[in-house]
């Protein structure tokens, strides 16, 4: 019988990102597929090679586009997992649908994030959720109002594009600051998203690491009286080098 991705598949992209943290979270189908493309192309990028390069140059041009529009980006977005799952009846057309969105939307942003950036890596995994990393675009403990309208606004979006084209604003202000991102575990929440419900889950655990990422040093967070946490710490771990 045919059926979409399981429960507990996307179980990173729902309830359980925000009942364990954005940092413990397991990577469902399409994170882990993303994560292992970005991956890829990340340590080409770095390493300047020229075929990475010249893949994220294609991959910006899809930005905010819907998957499958741009000819050019077949191919370059890592679904290809995610195809065998869906050849073998374990994703109805419908939820392939839903995971081609949102590894397109994942991917085209990252290479984005990346741009100009030759030593630093912008998908981090274990890394910031989406809601923490935009808060440590504020100066200092107090909430920057035009960057919250931003992210505001971005969970305001109704439809998958409309949300990349959104989430592109946010993207190009965590580059400016080199302020990385965990790729894998935004394409699940963009998959969870286009589920009936997502958005709601997926907003919830966005609000909530936004408002936790600054914590005082009596609640367990890791700022002390009058310090704020390193705006950029290295979460690189081993896994961000797994094949």
């Amino acid at each position: 019988m045919t059926t979409t991705l399981s429960a507990a598949d996307t179980a990173s992209a729902s309830g359980a990102a925000a009942a364990a943290g954005p940092l413990q979270a397991t990577l469902g189908p399409v994170g882990a597929a993303v994560h292992q493309h970005i991956s890829r192309l990340q340590r080409g990028y770095l390493d300047d090679r020229s075929d990475a390069v010249g893949s994220l140059a294609r991959l910006r041009r899809g930005i905010g586009r819907p998957a499958g529009e741009t000819p050019d980006l077949w191919g370059l977005t890592g679904t290809e997992p995610l195809y065998q799952r869906w050849e073998h009846g374990d994703l109805t057309e419908e939820a392939m649908r839903w995971a081609e969105e949102a590894a397109h939307a994942a991917v085209t942003l990252w290479s984005l994030h990346q741009q100009s950036h030759h030593t630093a890596r912008m998908h981090r995994r274990p890394g910031p959720e989406l809601g923490a990393a935009v808060r440590r675009l504020h100066p200092g403990v107090e909430i920057d109002e035009p960057t919250r309208k931003r992210f505001v606004r971005a969970g305001t979006a109704a439809t998958p594009a409309v949300l990349a084209g959104r989430l592109r604003d946010l993207v190009l202000l965590l580059r400016r600051e080199a302020i990385p991102l965990d790729y894998g575990l935004l394409a699940d929440q963009l998959y969870a998203w286009q589920r009936p419900g997502g958005p709601q889950s997926v907003r919830r655990s966005w609000g909530r690491s936004y408002l936790a990422a600054r914590r005082p040093a009596s609640d367990g967070g890791a700022a002390t009286a009058g310090q704020s946490a390193p705006e950029n710490p290295d979460t690189t771990t081993p896994e961000d080098d797994a094949p």
